[in-house]
């Protein structure tokens, strides 16, 4: 399948671009998102407009539209949201350079004929990324973007058409045509302007919720995002892998039940910089709370004298010490372990493997998944979704307590509810099967509260659909056994 050209655009030049912003990330994200297939398209159809703009040390939008400044400003509302236009054109210009550097490194050649070989290769992909609205303006700019061709009809923007060829109906279709164009625009920004309320904010119950914990060097052990916002929430993964260069980034609940919006969000950014490399510390960002936790209570006072003056309309306190128990040397391994899968090569085994690195204990009698092993089975539900090779077989365990029969149901109650706590995260349910296993394989003797309760488990294995081998892993590594 060829790679799609707009999206590695989106995220080798957006994270450029927004690094250390911190006013408006939702809007200036979007007006990248629109920017980027109407520059494309208009590079197509303007190859000169390459060497012209790599020639100028700070190339601007106003270049890019040419006389047609009225449709500059045009593009500007439609894009900008709720931000200042002057601070989204500021954005736009900055993108300009980096956009140009990155389809020369994807075409292998500054030659822009090379770049137009690139974009034509690409244009179904980048006509789809489209706004619904920029194919009148770029009509206007004398780009058909639906047939990947140049409308003559249109206003002609470079050529002078020698006046003795002119039709006197010419000026008279001219004006119908501009008159038609702006018709469309008007149009297009009143039904933007109406749409403002998301329907699922009325129904949203819970606020929005953000856990960071750090390990003993500072570095992302756990993030858990929950968030009905899946524009923010692209924009928090990205600065969550880029500041903790940290592959998965978090795991994400974009449930309707949840906010859209976080109280003082713009500032989320920077308090994850201020929270990399400080130990051992655990950030709850929800409501008009902010909760600093640490084993050393110094660094998260300073954590929290940092946030202060930046998070204005945030209530943040200092709560007790945090218990190095709280974040067990298991989870801390299963995490780490989940943190170093490469998000390019994911491999079944190497999911499973952390899985099982963190225990999953359940009450008695009980099928709900642990609070405790939420975040862990949040990444990995963010990796699996990017690998749908992986095919995982989530196994119920119980005690000896109780009738063989019913331990059983409650055995695959429990991996049932595993399974479905992935699948609402993301996960595709093709990908994962439940067994229960009642009280047929202890862990430990039953004899002892202890052992009753290391044997309320879930273990995680890998099957090989094309050869029927289960892989496993126990305290003495990774076994081979045939399916069962």
């Amino acid at each position: 399948m060829q790679t799609r050209l707009i999206e590695l655009l989106k995220n080798s030049v957006s994270s450029i671009v927004l690094d250390g912003e911190t006013d408006y990330l939702i809007e200036k994200n979007r007006a990248l998102n629109d920017f980027y297939p109407v520059f494309l398209s208009v590079l197509r159809h303007r190859p000169s407009l390459i060497d012209s703009l790599r020639n100028q040390l700070n190339p601007r939008l106003a270049e890019i539209f040419g006389t047609n400044l009225n449709l500059k400003q045009q593009f500007l509302e439609f894009s900008r949201g709720q931000a200042p236009a002057d601070e989204i054109e500021s954005i736009l210009n900055r993108a300009i350079v980096p956009t140009l550097g990155f389809l020369e490194s994807e075409a292998g050649s500054t030659d822009p004929e090379a770049i137009v070989h690139l974009l034509d290769q690409h244009m179904p992909d980048i006509q789809a990324a489209l706004p619904e609205w920029a194919a009148a303006l770029l009509a206007g700019l004398g780009v058909n973007a639906t047939a990947g061709q140049t409308i003559h009809q249109a206003p002609e923007l470079y050529e002078e058409v020698p006046e003795q060829k002119r039709s006197p109906w010419v000026p008279i279709l001219i004006f119908i045509i501009l008159a038609l164009l702006l018709a469309f625009l008007f149009k297009a920004c009143s039904d933007r302007n109406e749409e403002e309320v998301p329907v699922t904010q009325a129904a949203a119950t819970e606020p929005a919720y953000l856990q960071v914990n750090t390990g003993s060097n500072g570095d992302l052990v756990t993030c858990q995002l929950y968030l009905n916002n899946p524009a923010y929430t692209d924009i928090l993964q990205t600065e969550v892998k880029r500041i903790f260069n940290h592959p998965t980034g978090c795991g994400v609940n974009s449930a309707s039940n949840y906010h859209s919006e976080f109280i003082d969000q713009d500032v989320i950014p920077t308090a994850l910089k201020i929270l990399k490399d400080v130990s051992n510390t655990n950030m709850t960002w929800m409501g008009e709370q902010i909760a600093i936790q640490s084993t050393n209570p110094a660094d998260a006072q300073r954590v929290a004298n940092q946030l202060r003056p930046l998070a204005k309309n945030m209530t943040i306190t200092v709560q007790q010490d945090l218990d190095v128990q709280t974040v067990t040397p298991a989870t801390t391994t299963a995490a780490q372990a989940l943190a170093v899968i490469n998000p390019d090569n994911i491999q079944a085994l190497d999911v499973a493997t952390a899985l099982n690195l963190e225990a999953i204990h359940f009450e008695s009698a009980s099928s709900t998944v642990p609070e405790a092993n939420q975040p862990i089975l949040d990444q990995a539900a963010a990796l699996i979704q990017r690998a749908p090779h992986v095919h995982l077989t989530i196994k119920g365990h119980t005690d000896a307590v109780g009738s063989n029969e019913a331990n059983n149901l409650l055995s695959l109650r429990r991996a049932e509810a595993v399974r479905d706590y992935l699948v609402q995260r993301g996960v595709d349910p093709s990908q994962l099967q439940a067994v229960g296993y009642g009280q047929q394989q202890p862990m430990e003797p039953n004899a002892t509260p202890e052992g009753q309760f290391q044997n309320r488990r879930i273990e995680f294995e890998v099957l090989n659909t094309e050869t029927g081998v289960v892989r496993a892993v126990d305290d003495q590594g990774i076994v081979e056994k045939k399916a069962e």
